[in-house]
């Protein structure tokens, strides 16, 4: 009997789109392995989100057919929800993946979560209760350093949702993960969350990319993933 390997479902940033996983979806897949790339855009645009992003985002993978085995993968800010998405399913999670992400944190929000200086920049610069699309947080230059190919930051940034201010003041659920988990560093930004990954015990991996190196740099990402994987 061949061992089919689990299927790898990836959840993108609150604050992003499936854009900047579909590359890695698709270097996956040429790996062998299934993969189900979701979007929760929808769940993202009105309070109370976490609540709103966990039903949608059970909704999805009950919708997709999925058998066997489930990894779930979480970029960035979805990181801190990964066991709660797991929760949420009726399917059984093996195993837990922070992709240059942050870690869980139950019961805390963004808000306690966010250096001072930061959570006072998303105050300033947010309008009628809500943040502008992430590309708005940083300087004009920054993303196009990241991703050269104006094409592809250009489908990056349509799908940046406006997401409101007060999900940064909600309380992450308090739902703990007993199982497996693995991390994937990709930039400079998350190496506190790696470290405190590896400290745990858990299988890490790390790559001197950026932040957004998975659409930018998938077959590298995809490998190490496969890799990381493999240790679980």
């Amino acid at each position: 009997m061949v061992d089919v390997p689990a299927t790898t479902v990836l959840v993108h940033s609150p604050f992003l789109g499936p854009a900047t996983l579909r590359p890695l979806a698709d270097a996956l897949a040429a790996h062998g392995h299934p993969v189900v790339l979701l979007d929760l855009r929808v769940s993202v645009n009105s309070a109370p989100v976490h609540q709103r992003m966990i039903g949608e985002f059970a909704d999805a993978v009950d919708n997709s057919a999925v058998e066997g085995e489930l990894v779930l993968v979480g970029h960035s800010g979805a990181g801190p929800l990964l066991p709660a998405f797991a929760d949420a399913l009726e399917t059984e999670v093996d195993a837990l993946v922070y992709l240059d992400a942050d870690l869980p944190t139950p019961g805390k929000s963004w808000r306690e979560t966010f250096p001072a200086d930061l959570m006072a920049h998303m105050r300033k610069i947010s309008r009628e209760d809500v943040m502008p699309r992430w590309d708005r947080w940083f300087p004009p230059e920054v993303l196009p350093g990241l991703i050269p190919d104006p094409v592809q930051l250009a489908e990056i940034l349509e799908e940046a949702p406006e997401v409101p201010l007060a999900f940064l003041k909600e309380q992450r659920p308090s739902v703990l993960w007993n199982g497996p988990s693995a991390y994937l560093r990709l930039s400079d930004r998350y190496s506190d969350a790696a470290a405190a990954a590896l400290a745990d015990g858990w299988p890490v991996s790390e790559l001197d990319l950026h932040h957004l190196a998975a659409a930018t740099h998938p077959s590298q990402v995809a490998a190490a993933l496969v890799e990381l994987l493999s240790r679980l």
